[in-house]
């Protein structure tokens, strides 16, 4: 169930980038996966067509970062670190960082 909020939180967030940069397509999202996490790269990989279909995500190349160091003060959080803007009206939009690099699921 920790992975299912995890990933409605991730589409919220994304939904949010998108609104904010008035984006109709995001072309890339990197995630950072803490050691302790509970959440596996592969997993993501396998939901991630099935959480961002119908939303502004939908295509975009999923990039994840995996840390292997359980002492890190994230370590049990999955991060958004970066959105690519595909197509936006805003001239000069092409990767946005999350404001504060929230912590998803938390």
């Amino acid at each position: 169930m920790h992975e299912e909020a995890l990933l409605r939180d991730l589409r919220r967030a994304l939904d949010e980038v998108a609104r904010s940069q008035g984006a109709r397509r995001l072309s890339g999202v990197v995630l950072w996966v803490g050691a302790l996490s509970h959440v596996t790269e592969a997993s993501l990989r396998s939901r991630w067509p099935e959480t961002v279909r119908g939303s502004a995500a939908e295509g975009a190349a999923l990039a994840v970062v995996v840390s292997d160091d359980p002492f890190d003060a994230r370590a049990d959080r999955v991060v958004l670190r970066e959105v690519r803007v595909a197509e936006a009206p805003r001239e000069g939009r092409e990767a946005i960082r999350p404001r504060g690099a929230d912590a998803l699921g938390a």
